[in-house]
């Protein structure tokens, strides 16, 4: 390998780190505005448990640090959530470059919407799953058992959901990329739609706590989500397939025009 070939290599890399950089810089800053808080925030995650619990029920610490360092804990991962956003631009400037103008003009709708659907995933989970299962386990609880939460497991659980929950409600992101690489079509998606049903609970039973109900609430949205994505995949594929002939057409005319300006022999 010679040297001019390991200058643009060196570059990327030395780009990549200034993007990693950037995202963990972005990520501290929105951590130390937050730590002060960080009790707070427990117990605003902590509520849809805490208003389910019987009276005289409480959360427990089993750990002598983890009064302290779970919120802490909590007050990171917040951190990377709100900083997604712009570790997403981050990641997007990166590889932007190396993308054709009708790429870069599909992706970042794509982007946006990616994002918001990770957050509304998440808001789903706390709005609506969480008071729905925290009540029905409350209300199941054998006759005599005292529910005590230790908070650690407490947000281990609620992570564990907030992550599903979010992941999931990408699929309609997923179809339309999976569309406009070529890899299926919507037409092929359609027929394939009750393998799609049994494979959303599925992924809910492997996603979420071992619970049935928390599986159906995840499958339910997927499904739900799946068809939105068929739906929006039809403008995405055929606007991907218009933008890269038009794009082909103008790589060829810049072909024969190199060839046409080459002197003969």
């Amino acid at each position: 390998m010679s040297v001019e070939d390991t200058q643009p290599l060196i570059s990327h890399l030395i780009e990549l780190r200034t993007r990693l950089l950037r995202s963990m810089v972005c990520i501290l800053l929105i951590f130390l505005a937050l730590v002060y808080f960080s009790n707070n925030i427990y117990h605003m995650v902590s509520a849809p448990l805490m208003t389910q619990l019987p009276h005289g029920a409480s959360m427990i610490a089993t750990d002598v640090a983890s009064p302290f360092l779970t919120p802490i804990k909590l007050t990171l991962i917040v951190s990377v959530f709100i900083s997604a956003p712009y570790i997403l631009y981050q990641v997007w400037s990166f590889i932007a470059p190396a993308l054709y103008k009708h790429e870069r003009r599909l992706m970042m709708p794509l982007l946006f919407s990616s994002t918001a659907l990770f957050y509304l995933g998440m808001a789903f989970a706390y709005f609506v799953v969480f008071p729905l299962a925290f009540g029905f386990f409350v209300k199941t609880a054998p006759e005599g058992i005292l529910i005590s939460t230790d908070i650690n497991n407490y947000l281990n659980f609620v992570m564990a959901l907030f992550f599903a929950f979010g992941v999931s409600f990408e699929v309609p992101v997923a179809i339309i990329l999976l569309c406009w690489s070529g890899v299926t079509t919507p037409e092929d998606l359609k027929k394939k739609r009750p393998y799609i049903v049994v494979g959303a609970f599925v992924v809910g039973m492997l996603m979420t706590p071992p619970d049935v109900f928390s599986q159906t609430l995840l499958a339910i949205p997927m499904c739900i989500l799946f068809e939105i994505g068929i739906f929006c995949a039809r403008f995405y594929v055929g606007k991907g397939r218009k933008k890269a002939d038009e794009q082909d057409e103008e790589d060829c005319e810049g072909e024969q025009s190199d060839d046409s300006e080459k002197p003969s022999a």
